[in-house]
């Protein structure tokens, strides 16, 4: 299994602007063969004194695929362009995690 941690901050107030097109999207991505998880998740409030928070700006995509094959096939996939293109000038920082079980 692959384990996929998308840090994705938008530009100041632009965070729900991406997370609408993300979320018109997921349907296609759960779609996709391999596809095992898909979802976003922003800071929970309340949580522990330790939480670190991302902030006001900043939400996590939470991906699980079932092997390096299923997650090369879903960068490719045409959806995923088009959310790109769609997503690309409100964004100001994406930091991708692909992770292996320990």
């Amino acid at each position: 299994m692959i384990h996929v941690l998308a840090v994705i901050t938008a530009k100041p107030g632009l965070r729900n602007t991406i997370l609408e097109s993300f979320r018109a999207n997921v349907p296609a991505v759960l779609a996709e063969d391999g596809c095992i998880e898909y979802g976003a998740a922003t800071d929970a409030e309340g949580a522990l004194a330790i939480q670190t928070k991302y902030g006001a700006d900043t939400f996590v995509v939470i991906e699980k695929w079932r092997d390096m094959n299923a997650l090369k096939a879903h960068a490719a996939a045409p959806h995923m362009a088009a959310y790109a293109a769609k997503t690309r000038e409100h964004i100001a920082s994406r930091f991708i995690h692909v992770l292996s079980p320990a």
